[in-house]
């Protein structure tokens, strides 16, 4: 008797070519590993932008990562800890996607200029180059998406418009974070969306531009690249003849942490730039007339503000989240891509 079909396989999909379903499930498979992965990690993103936007102010409003997450969490409960949440799950769908589609298409394109059959593994150099052009493409669209999070992210802890009525005190205890947070409605992500674009037009979207493409070209190189070596290390340990597409679920899972510990350790001072430039304006207002800040101009800053240790505000707690969150990414893209092929 021959077996009924499942109805929720890829191969019942109305034809299409092969490049256009390969684009498809990278596509679907990378949205799906994003969206889990953003839920699990956004307390600890918010403390990282927290911790990165307090560089250049005079006096910290917090002492390190677990002094953040207290205080966000009693002045601002569960809530607090998820704020800005719905622009970081749409960067996650988004950056996955398009670095997981973009990757492969760029792997083609290199055995393409190089005459080699589209099956045909490519070296780690050639992977790294692969996943730089993927971060480079996918930098574009990750800078409004993780402009709009930042500004959402310190909303509570931004100094409060006071009025004359206000007393002295109360605004000494609205700049100071260890009191409870005025309470004021805060606009959401279209509201503060709507409110660049009026300010600085379409190309505000864009601040921080040089820092995340930086971040984005030299880590996704060392994403994919960490992430295939060790992948492929392992696999080749079960059997030389084993390849990348018989790889192991705690091996998708392990690789994938190394590459995440890697990517944000050794690309995080571009992305400590790139947060402190989009909140700059929230946290230390300097009128509609002064020009934006630069990114040179905001590493100088931060650098004698702070020396080394400036750029490096929040690492500890980013690459800490990003071994387990990278994981899961891995793990869920790996697994469907070898579910449904």
């Amino acid at each position: 008797m021959e077996a009924a079909s499942n109805p929720l396989s890829w191969d019942n999909i109305p034809s299409m070519p092969p490049s256009a379903m390969r684009a498809v499930k990278d596509i679907t498979f990378g949205s799906i590993a994003g969206m889990v992965s953003k839920v699990f990690e956004h307390p600890f993103d918010l403390t990282k932008v927290r911790l990165q936007s307090q560089v250049l102010d005079t006096t910290a409003r917090f002492n390190g990562p677990i002094d953040c997450l207290v205080k966000t969490w009693k002045n601002e409960g569960v809530r607090g800890l998820y704020r800005g949440l719905p622009a970081p799950i749409v960067a996650a769908m988004l950056e996955n996607a398009s670095l997981f589609l973009s990757y492969s298409e760029l792997q083609d394109v290199i055995r393409r200029i190089n005459s080699q059959p589209l099956s045909h593994d490519l070296s780690l150099p050639q992977l790294a180059l692969a996943g730089a052009g993927a971060g480079a493409i996918t930098s574009f669209l990750l800078t409004p998406v993780e402009l709009v999070k930042c500004k959402m992210q310190v909303q509570m802890i931004a100094p409060k418009p006071l009025s004359a009525s206000i007393p002295e005190s109360t605004a000494a205890a609205a700049l100071d974070s260890s009191v409870t947070p005025i309470s004021r409605p805060l606009p959401g992500p279209i509201a503060v969306l709507m409110s660049v674009i009026r300010t600085d037009g379409l190309r505000g979207l864009w601040l921080g531009q040089t820092g995340t493409l930086i971040r984005e070209c030299g880590g996704g190189a060392a994403w994919f690249a960490t992430k295939e070596f060790v992948g492929t290390k392992l696999i080749k340990q079960r059997g030389s003849e084993l390849t990348r597409k018989d790889i192991l679920p705690w091996e998708s899972a392990l690789s994938g942490a190394c590459a995440g510990g890697i990517f944000n350790f050794s690309m995080f001072p571009a992305d400590s730039i790139k947060s402190t430039m989009q909140t700059e304006e929230d946290l230390r207002p300097r009128g509609s007339n002064a020009p934006k800040p630069t990114f040179l101009g905001t590493a100088k800053a931060m650098y004698r503000a702070q020396g080394v240790k400036g750029l490096y505000a929040g690492c500890g707690i980013t690459v800490a989240r990003s071994i387990p969150s990278s994981a899961i990414i891995f793990l869920i893209y790996d697994g469907l891509s070898s579910r449904f092929g």
